[in-house]
């Protein structure tokens, strides 16, 4: 009897175009004699969109976005729910990034609908998103990152010359000024004087109200994907090499700009060193399923976490589905692992019993 997928992509964040390029390969991945698929679009909106059943891969990313099911009236997320009262969803796979998706929202909605999901919970989804969160958990993991400095809104608005000489005293030229919540690089700027740095905290309030800003390092950018639930293994490390000043948007997903060596040139200590930390940050934060941790690596060979991503870029040439290419796991079959760890995570969570007897 073939799985019943719901594939739920699009979303209301700023990485909306780059869950329609993950979700148009996932189809054209996914075994349709395996797998009946049922994909679910979210619109910038909000609206939730159940359309028909797909019997073949998607070719073009429109092909995805269907209109309301004729059987309903409903435009929100409760056709969600009417359609899986109605088909019974065995896995949702959340092909989502960013805020409203990949920041544990969608996880808590299919946590209460009790609906087997790819990927982390709600804790693990929350504070991966949160850079802010997540750093500090690193710092109670003893995992090694680079200096930060973080704040509100209203604290920038009230004390913007006090933010300015704290990141000045504590970190140094140049900073990297990011959105708390948000991946794909949207809202960083890069900062080498005072006027930039103003301008690049005002730049990325647009997309969140909280702000961190870190001191920029001279190193490699390497990273490494981590696949599992209580017992993750890693994959082999990989280096981005951006033309531009950092590995911004448009040479993430736009001019292919940038060069991804698979393996990474580094040493087997080195490598170690990264497998170690990153099955530490996913543990810190109860990773499920998957997650891709990135890394600066100096020229003494020092290495620093930067961050983690909890729904990374899934698309077959996206850095996390080709780091596991590498290591020996094909991108139908990457698929297949997460959607059987979503099962073995699912099936724990109902040994839970909800009555105090």
């Amino acid at each position: 009897m073939k799985k019943r997928i719901g594939l739920l992509y699009g979303g209301k964040s700023a990485e909306h175009e780059v869950s329609l390029l993950t979700a148009r390969a996932v189809t054209q991945a996914l075994n349709f004699d395996v797998y009946e698929v049922h994909p679910i679009f979210i619109t910038l909106d909000g609206e939730w969109r159940v359309g028909p059943q797909l019997t073949e891969p998607a070719q073009t990313v429109e092909q995805l976005q269907f209109e309301p099911i004729e059987t309903s009236s409903l435009n929100n997320i409760m056709q969600f729910i009417e359609a899986h009262t109605k088909l019974q969803f065995d896995v949702v796979f959340p092909l989502l990034h960013g805020t409203n998706g990949e920041d544990g929202t969608v996880q808590g909605l299919l946590d209460v609908l009790n609906v087997p999901y790819v990927g982390n919970g709600v804790l693990g989804s929350a504070a991966g998103m949160d850079k802010v969160v997540m750093k500090q958990l690193f710092e109670i993991a003893g995992l090694k990152q680079v200096p930060y400095v973080h704040f509100i809104r209203s604290e920038w608005e009230l004390n913007l010359s006090s933010i300015v000489a704290k990141c000045e005293r504590e970190l140094g030229w140049p900073m990297f000024v990011k959105p708390a919540n948000l991946g794909s690089s949207v809202g960083i700027s890069k900062a080498s004087d005072t006027e930039e740095l103003v301008a690049a905290v005002k730049f990325a309030l647009r997309y969140d109200r909280k702000i961190i800003v870190e001191q920029g390092v001279v190193a490699r950018e390497i990273e490494m994907g981590v696949l599992g639930n209580d017992e993750p293994k890693v994959s082999v490390a990989g280096e981005i090499k951006p033309v531009t000043d950092f590995y911004d948007y448009d040479s993430k997903y736009k001019d292919g700009s940038t060069a991804l060596i698979i393996p990474a040139d580094i040493s087997k200590d080195v490598e170690m060193e990264m497998a170690e930390m990153a099955v530490k940050a996913f543990k810190i934060l109860d990773g499920a399923g998957l997650v891709r941790s990135d890394f600066f690596v100096t020229e003494n060979n020092e290495v620093y976490i930067n961050e983690v991503n909890t729904m990374p870029g899934f698309t077959p040439v996206s850095m996390y589905p080709l780091l596991w290419q590498h290591t020996g796991v094909s991108y139908p079959a990457l698929i297949d692992r997460l959607i059987a760890l979503a099962t073995e995570r699912h099936a724990e969570k109902q040994q839970l019993q909800y009555n105090k007897d």
